[in-house]
């Protein structure tokens, strides 16, 4: 089992650059599949939930060709099957993009029911919802998404509430459909918005993704294209925190400012200089910040994704805090370790109350899901002495080359195996 160990106590100094968003690569990926010519993806991340998408859909007969580092060709003109039922996909949460794919591609998809974080119920009802108001028959048997079609027809679908799977999962399914699809109180995030334009550069015709109506007019077929995926605003906000968190100075490249505005201005708020440029940010910060009250919302809301990360930063901020949890309900699972480095958190339902204590203190801890590790690095940054953080796969779901960056910045932060006990003993004599 590989770990994190961190010396904390050290600013971040210096420029890094964030990778392509995972959770927009992830839906790009499944809709590659959906004509049968190349499709040419750039910036696509090198983290465990991309490599397990593409090698589902090798498995069912895609070509995967990977260009170099973070381009990938995708060639679906050889799929042999609409099962995708192998143990490793049902680890990720995205595997059920393959159900709207296939089945707007195939009008049939069997695919296994998704896995990813326990961060609590993320109900697949509004996914059916979509699929079944196209046309499609749906039962859910032997762990498995079946979906069924003689055609699909567009259709005028309300979701009753904002989600952005079933938004995802609608819109790709509605692009090979018979007609008109209207998708009304449809999520508004920033890779649904890619993922409709990775669509229409394919030939697909979407209109109004991020805004709460989506039209998409049905098209025969869709054909080949090349994309470059936007950056992740989740890896962004990290960096973000991370800076103020260790009293550092970050330049974060490669982002779009616009997305990350919940961030900063809560960022600001505290008392941290937050510096916007076209296609970069920048993080610094000194002394205590301040207390703010946080509440976790659909997007252009404070996201959920980065509530852990808020709340750590606040564990060590002036005064009282408190951080409401409005999406999923076992998302401060995380805060149990932080109490274990010194903090001082009270969970009372979905809300968090957080008293500032002076520092943290180094640890052993454990990630619980792929934000709340995320937070925990964060934690160890700060902390006095020695942290290490067991579970980093949870981690590497969703973050490229993390220590590495985090390791560029002028953090004394390794990956080791838990059973080197010699690793362990050499970076210790080696930060002191």
């Amino acid at each position: 089992m590989e770990q994190y160990i961190i010396k904390g106590g050290k600013p971040l100094i210096g420029e890094v650059t964030i990778s392509g968003y995972k959770n927009a690569a992830l839906g790009i990926i499944a809709a590659a599949v959906m004509t049968d010519e190349t499709v040419t993806i750039e910036n696509v991340p090198d983290v465990r939930d991309i490599r397990v998408l593409l090698q589902a859909i090798g498995d069912i007969g895609a070509k995967v060709e990977y260009v170099n580092g973070d381009t990938v060709k995708i060639c679906g003109g050889l799929i042999q099957t609409v099962d995708v039922d192998f143990d490793y996909v049902r680890k990720i949460r995205a595997s059920y993009y393959l159900v709207g794919a296939l089945l707007g591609k195939y009008k049939s998809s069997k695919v296994a029911l998704p896995g990813g974080c326990n961060i609590g119920s993320r109900p697949i009802d509004q996914h059916i919802k979509g699929f079944e108001a196209l046309g499609a028959a749906v039962k859910i048997e032997h762990g498995l998404i079946c979906a069924e079609a003689e055609e699909l027809k567009g259709a005028h679908i309300y979701f009753d509430c904002s989600s952005v799977g079933a938004t995802i999962n609608t819109m790709l399914s509605a692009c090979l459909a018979d007609g008109l699809t209207i998708l009304e109180n449809a999520a508004k995030e920033p890779h649904i918005v890619d993922i409709a334009n990775f669509l229409n550069s394919m030939g697909a015709n979407i209109k109004g993704a991020g805004t709460d109506v989506i039209r998409v007019k049905g098209v025969p077929k869709l054909h080949g294209t090349e994309y470059s995926i936007i950056p992740d605003q989740i890896e962004a906000g990290t960096f973000m925190f991370a800076a103020a968190a260790s009293k550092g100075d970050i330049l974060i490249k490669n982002v779009i400012p616009k997305h990350l505005e919940a961030f900063t201005a809560k960022l600001i708020e505290i008392g941290a200089d937050v510096e916007e440029f076209d296609d970069a940010i920048r993080v610094r910060a000194e002394g205590k910040l301040g207390n703010t009250h946080v509440k976790t919302l659909i997007y252009p809301g404070f996201l959920t994704d980065m509530q852990p990360q808020m709340t750590t930063l606040l564990a060590v901020s002036k005064g009282t805090s408190v951080v409401t949890e409005s999406i999923f309900e076992n998302r401060f699972k995380y805060v149990d370790e932080l109490s274990r480095m010194g903090a001082s958190i009270k969970v009372e339902s979905n809300t968090a109350i957080i008293d500032g204590v002076d520092k943290l203190t180094g640890a052993v801890v454990s990630a619980p899901d792929l934000r709340g590790g995320a937070a925990l690095v964060i934690a160890g940054l700060m902390a006095e002495g020695f942290t290490i953080v067991e579970n980093v796969e949870y981690i590497e779901r969703g973050y490229e080359k993390f220590e590495y960056k985090m390791q560029q910045l002028g953090a004394d932060m390794v990956k080791f195996d838990s059973e080197d006990t010699k690793a362990i003993k050499k970076f210790k004599l080696k930060v002191g």
